[in-house]
């Protein structure tokens, strides 16, 4: 809002006076304004050279802006040399229609001296798509409307504004003398003695069709014409193809874990604000062409170097016409949405990935601090009408201090449950509105985590498995029959004695290794008495385990026959085996004395194996019946 309504207010009786507010000894004496439209975005830069015509030193000024371009505006930043000046906005009762910002200095400016000051704003939705619909293929044209001077309260000696376009083609601008335009820019100026206050801008914010709207509007400017307030407005209409993509909302989560991972994940609701489609959209068109101009076939999001298990997909499920490339500082992903965006398109997607802690939480003692960009690079000139931030901590966290770059707004802190969770997890949300790239900073959050704690799951994990167990033995033990079930007790009591049965195998086994052991033994030390004296005891410990089976299967027939046959059989076959077994020690004593030829001992050898080798299929068998 700015000129006519400007001097509407001032023929109001009862206004007061912004004497006090500005100070008139101020001077701008050089303004240089660089003005970028080349995007969606609207971003100027002002490179203001105070001077301080006044007896008194000067320890604040005044910015001021329409409030078209406060509303809209998305990032404000004022300094000097490369110190940042504090700026609070503020109001003036003359010119309430416009937004002042004071801005304090850092050392009071003294008289007759001067200083650099630089601003930088960045503007959303102020570029208008002009035609506003469009057929597939055509070039998408804008236009920006604002001022030729820049907007201030003081008198300005000289000014200059160069305007950066996307492209030389331009279909028409305004040409307030002195006006110069080479190739992709547009310099105005320098112009000479402006005064405060005295250009504005008809696009005031007053809006409506209507003949009467039409009349007001013309009677206050033809009022602030008579009062040497020309109203001089500048207009661009100009090609501009690049991406008019506007997130509507963004969703960003990061859970925290300290056992060493940090997860983001980010839903996103993704709008082409560009000229909007006219007519069918043709796949074979689209194909064909060579340029699609407004229409985004993908954009390019930058994600942290650390980041791993990526994931990028729809309400469908995972889109795989996405590349990722990885780089020395940063992980680049080229996502490719299911189908073209054209103006008044969307699309929704979710992104994640997974990254270290170590490289983002920072620990002493109980007390943690997590440093993480508040939102990543989405793509180039992004806007975000709306984003939300939530920060998920771990069970137990306490004395939560968040802390953000800029101003936004905290949502109540909730509770997020999931595994092994008993009070729930700490969380933390904040929103904020209207951002831009420059919005890409690091909040801290500041908390108290007892170490003790970090015990909690994994005694929560052993707990659980203990009951579980418990449960188990209890639940196999418990017999909670009202009645004696003879049949039951019978086949428990016999798998009992089977079981004893392969215990009693496995050392007779075990027995029949060693005494093979002591014929190889025999063949190489041909030190008889001894091995005479080893394998005895060992035939021994045999026949006592043959004794012990025996015995089982007469405790086996009496609840189950079959079974004991078996076991019987066993015994049979286990009698072949060491029968075999002592052939072969009484072949190599006789080899080793001498009573028997080597030639006569090879040919004895070969019906004792091939005999072993049988018997022990068959209890091989025998033994996997029972």
């Amino acid at each position: 809002m700015e000129g006519p309504l400007l001097c509407l207010l001032l023929l109001l009786p009862g206004v007061l006076s912004a004497q006090d507010i500005i100070n008139k000894d101020l001077i701008n004496k050089k303004i240089e304004r660089k003005l970028d439209i080349s995007s969606q975005l609207v971003k100027v830069s002002n490179k203001i050279t105070l001077e301080n015509g006044g007896a008194a030193p000067v320890k604040s000024f005044l910015l001021a802006m329409t409030r078209l371009e406060k509303d809209n505006l998305a990032y404000f930043n004022v300094q000097s040399g490369s110190f940042v000046l504090k700026v609070t906005e503020t109001q003036v009762a003359e010119h309430g229609d416009l937004a002042f910002y004071r801005a304090d200095l850092r050392d009071p400016l003294q008289s007759g001296k001067t200083l650099n000051v630089d601003m930088e704003m960045t503007m959303t939705q102020i570029l208008e798509p002009y035609p506003a619909f469009i057929q597939q293929g055509e070039k998408q044209l804008v236009r920006y409307t604002g001022n030729h001077y820049v907007l201030t309260p003081y008198t300005t000696t000289t000014q200059t504004t160069t305007v950066t376009l996307p492209s030389p083609n331009i279909e028409s601008y305004s040409r307030l003398k002195p006006t110069t335009h080479t190739d992709t820019s547009i310099t105005y100026g320098s112009y000479e003695g402006v005064a405060g206050f005295s250009v504005g801008n008809v696009g005031t914010g007053i809006s409506g069709d209507s003949s009467v709207m039409a009349w007001f509007t013309n009677r206050v400017v033809e009022e602030c014409n008579k009062r040497s307030n020309p109203v001089d407005t500048m207009t661009v209409h100009y090609e501009n193809n690049s991406p008019f993509l506007m997130i509507t909302r963004l969703e960003r989560v990061i859970e925290l874990s300290h056992w060493g991972n940090i997860a983001v994940e980010e839903t996103l609701d993704v709008l082409h604000t560009g000229a909007k489609l006219k007519g069918a959209f043709s796949r074979y068109d689209y194909q064909r062409e060579h340029n699609s101009y407004s229409s985004i076939k993908s954009f390019k999001t930058i994600i942290p170097a650390s980041a791993k298990d990526v994931y990028y997909r729809d309400e469908i499920g995972n889109i795989s016409t996405s590349h990722m490339r990885v780089q020395d500082d940063a992980v680049e992903l080229d996502l490719r949405p299911r189908f073209p965006l054209f103006g008044g398109w969307k699309t929704h997607y979710k992104i994640g990935y997974n990254v270290p802690s170590y490289e983002y939480l920072f620990t002493a003692g109980d007390e943690y601090v997590l440093k993480m960009r508040i939102l990543d690079h989405v793509f180039d000139d992004v806007a975000i009408d709306e984003l939300q931030l939530t920060v998920i901590m771990p069970e137990g966290v306490r004395n939560i201090n968040f802390e953000t770059p800029y101003p936004m707004d905290r949502l109540p802190d909730t509770l997020h449950y999931t595994y092994l969770d008993t009070v729930g997890r700490p969380v933390v949300s904040v929103t904020k509105r209207n951002l831009v790239e420059s919005h890409i900073q690091d909040f801290t959050l500041h908390y108290k985590f007892p170490l003790i704690l970090m015990l909690q799951e994994p005694l929560l994990v052993v707990v659980a498995f203990f009951i579980l167990f418990l449960t188990v033995i209890l639940y196999v033990r418990l017999d909670l029959t009202l009645s004696k079930d003879d049949a039951t007790e019978a086949k428990m009591r016999v798998s009992s004695h089977c079981e004893q049965v392969h215990g009693h195998h496995e050392k007779r086994a075990r027995l029949y290794e060693r005494l093979e052991e002591e014929i190889q033994k025999l063949k190489s030390s041909k030190d008889v008495a001894h091995s005479q004296t080893a394998t005895k005891k060992i035939q021994g410990s045999i026949k006592e385990e043959c004794q012990a089976i025996t015995d089982l299967a007469a405790k086996i027939r009496l609840d189950n026959a079959e079974y004991a046959e078996k076991v019987v059989e066993l015994q049979k076959l286990d009698k072949t085996l060491r029968d075999s077994v002592v052939q072969q020690l009484s072949h190599v004593e006789k080899l080793v004395g001498s009573k028997m030829s080597k030639q006569q001992y090879m040919d004895a050898e070969v019906p004792l194996h091939k005999r072993k080798e049988e018997a022990l299929d068959k209890i091989k068998g025998i033994l996997g019946n029972i």
